[in-house]
């Protein structure tokens, strides 16, 4: 989120960040949004417990107060820990961006730093998608490569990859904001 905020503010990414949202009151994402200049909102996710659609349609509701709507809106996911209800991704199809630690669609879901460890592979890093309705599952539109060496612990693969991260997750913003992404099936198109 960081990356993709400082990139708005060096102008080269022309949207117009409305509202970062957290499910939980103590995210470190907050306070830099604030330092930024951005608006913040908590959706305490702790109180709709079994309830996912009545959580998101909570945050849908403050997305479209913040005038991020399904027609001009995009939705970044980064730290953002949960699924997402079908609602939710039928509201704002195609509008939604994520990015995982992995080269998908090898290892999806949590932990794929250790689940690359420990099949031994050799190259990782990042992917930032469109989400739809499965895990990790939607149009792929980005990815960087790092190598995984011999040496690599979980922790010390995730900081290659995160570096890797900063640098895809804002391109991808700015190519959506450019209007240079169509998606045709599953495959995403890039122009230049």
């Amino acid at each position: 989120m960081e990356s993709i905020l400082k990139a708005i503010k060096k102008q080269k990414i022309p949207i117009n960040p409305a509202i970062v949202i957290s499910n939980k009151s103590n995210a470190k994402g907050l306070l830099i949004a604030k330092k930024m200049g951005v608006q913040t909102a908590v959706i305490d996710s702790s109180k709709y417990k079994g309830k996912r659609l009545l959580f998101d349609k909570e945050v849908i509701s403050t997305l479209r107060r913040y005038k991020v709507t399904p027609t001009n809106g995009l939705v970044c996911l980064a730290g953002f820990m949960r699924i997402i209800s079908p609602y939710f991704i039928k509201e704002y199809k195609n509008r939604i961006l994520n990015i995982h630690p992995a080269l998908l669609p090898a290892f999806p879901g949590l932990d794929a730093q250790k689940q690359t460890i420990e099949f031994g592979a050799k190259y990782s890093g990042c992917t930032v998608h469109f989400v739809d309705e499965g895990v990790d599952t939607g149009p792929i539109i980005l990815q960087e490569i790092v190598e995984v060496s011999r040496n690599d612990t979980e922790k010390t693969l995730s900081e290659k990859i995160l570096v890797k991260e900063h640098k895809a997750y804002p391109k991808a913003v700015e190519l959506f904001a450019k209007k240079k992404i169509s998606i045709k099936g599953r495959k995403v198109k890039i122009t230049s």
